[in-house]
């Protein structure tokens, strides 16, 4: 067997944390779709802990797939499905329902149109009541919250002028755009922010 697995220090160091807020919010959702699931180990992670639910990772790039398609081979788990090839920014995702959708550490790195791209499909694949989890740093008021986060835009922007730490009510005014509730915000390890919004 081929091994792909890539390895990411920041799934080691958040997946825990991420995991408590799913086990108080997820109540029950059993079909959970990951968007850009990156090198796999979160869902892997989660996968473990719920295995009565069903998780579908995805990532728009064939080396990420592999990736996360070898970390499930692995760790021989029947509860995640093969990696789905799913641009967020291409309408409609092919996938037709899930009853929750996480996307960890994704909107600061890439462009804003795939913000809007998430919360519109999100809102097209969950049925009311489903539930919408996002992860990562925030500005708050067109502040950052932490100098590291300052530190941390600013080489972002240096890569990609697209991509950047996002203002979280601007976030969470095109979700109420897209039909999801104002969101559930918790504050987490490193200067993140967990968002929970239902639709």
């Amino acid at each position: 067997m081929t091994d792909a697995r890539r390895h990411a220090a920041a799934a080691a160091r958040n997946q825990d944390v991420i995991l408590e807020v799913l086990q108080r919010h997820l109540n029950g959702r059993r079909v959970i779709l990951e968007v850009a699931s990156g090198t796999g180990e979160h869902i892997l992670h989660f996968a473990r802990a719920f295995p009565g639910c069903d998780f579908w990772p995805s990532a728009p790039d064939p080396a990420a797939r592999a990736s996360i398609d070898s970390w499930s081979a692995h760790a021989g788990l029947g509860n995640i499905r093969a990696a789905l090839a799913l641009d967020v920014t291409a309408q409609p995702w092919p996938v037709a329902a899930a009853e929750a959708v996480l996307c960890i550490n994704m909107i600061h790195i890439a462009p804003w149109a795939a913000t809007l791209g998430l919360l519109r499909g999100a809102a097209r694949v969950l049925a009311p009541g489903g539930l919408l989890y996002l992860y990562g740093p925030y500005r708050r008021a067109g502040a950052h919250t932490a100098p590291t986060n300052e530190t941390f835009d600013h080489s972002l922007r240096a890569r990609d002028p697209a991509w950047g730490i996002r203002d979280l009510e601007d976030v969470a005014a095109q979700a109420t755009l897209a039909g999801f509730s104002a969101p559930c915000i918790e504050a987490m390890p490193a200067n993140n922010f967990s968002l929970i919004f239902t639709h």
